[in-house]
């Protein structure tokens, strides 16, 4: 039904896209696929009122089938999940435009839905850092509580993205605690440790014995033959809300929240947005300065220090 589609996923490979990306990709257009295909449109004549009805559809509670998205009649799905399916499609149509292919309808006329912004929350200071030193207390298990108290200190340490912590390698941290990050988007920067998270970093290093490449490794099955094993993303973030509950945080906490912190609290210690946004990776400005915007104590204390009528 989609023309050139398998050309198009070529594309996204041999253009360096991530087998994630790839793979979301094809399932959000395969998912555009079934639809045509169930209501016997044609892709060559789809037109803006079937992309309308397609958007209608994927915001409805009765959709037949969601291609993994969110199970048929269980939830509306959120509208980034919603956009980012569209925005596979306008993707798709620029391939066709770029190689002079037949492209029925105009990127452009694929409009997003809009979202809700909601406030983002951040945990207190003291609650994460309580949270960062938990797994020494509430660990049995002296490797694995040296091991866990590793990672959220690292986490919080550097804003690393859970992906990037979990696929760390051991050649990529010198002796003075730069870590090189191949991250988002094959996207090169360094991160730095500070002396605390690096104290605890050797800590858990000295007893660590493994051959694994990867600096954050499971202990259970150590002993097969598989050598380069490393710690899965759902252990941690289990362990972080485990953590938390015990500790009675009432603010969602998760991994992304230890980095959604270590930018709150530089930007609230006045550090400057320009270099917040490369420790964190991000390309545009725009996605690092919400972090600067969302603690209500900066922007109390931005008023109070530069209101013009303030005294």
């Amino acid at each position: 039904m989609l023309d050139h589609l398998d050309d198009y996923l070529l594309y996204l490979q041999t253009n360096n896209y991530s087998d994630e990306t790839v793979y979301n990709y094809e399932r959000d257009l395969k998912l555009f696929e079934n639809y045509l295909q169930n209501n016997n449109i044609k892709f060559d004549e789809i037109n803006k009122k079937n992309i309308e009805q397609y958007k209608a559809w994927l915001n409805s509670r009765d959709r037949e089938t969601a291609g993994g998205l969110s199970p048929a009649g269980d939830k509306k799905l959120l509208a980034r999940s919603i956009n980012r399916t569209l925005s596979a499609i306008r993707g798709y149509l620029r391939y066709l435009i770029d190689l002079d292919y037949h492209c029925p309808i105009a990127p452009e006329v694929i409009k997003f839905i809009k979202t809700t912004k909601k406030h983002p929350q951040v945990a207190e200071l003291y609650e994460l850092i309580k949270l960062i030193e938990a797994p020494a207390t509430l660990e049995k298990n002296t490797k694995v509580a040296l091991r866990n108290r590793a990672m959220l200190e690292l986490l919080f340490s550097t804003g690393l993205r859970i992906s990037e912590l979990i696929n760390l390698k051991m050649d990529k941290i010198n002796q003075s605690g730069k870590i090189f990050i191949l991250g988002k988007g094959k996207k090169e920067r360094f991160a730095y440790l500070t002396p605390r998270a690096y104290k605890y970093l050797q800590n858990y290093l000295g007893k660590r014995q493994s051959d694994s490449p990867y600096v954050f490794i499971p202990y259970r099955g150590l002993n097969s033959s598989k050598k380069d094993k490393k710690i899965s993303a759902n252990y941690l973030q289990m362990k972080i809300k485990q953590y938390r509950e015990i500790l009675h945080i009432n603010v969602p906490t998760s991994a992304h929240s230890l980095r959604h912190g270590f930018a709150t609290y530089l930007a609230e210690s006045g550090a400057n947005p320009a270099a917040i946004q490369i420790l964190l990776g991000h390309e545009s400005l725009d996605t690092t300065t919400r972090y600067v915007h969302i603690s209500d104590r900066y922007a109390e204390k931005t008023h109070q220090d530069f209101h013009p009528l303030k005294r």
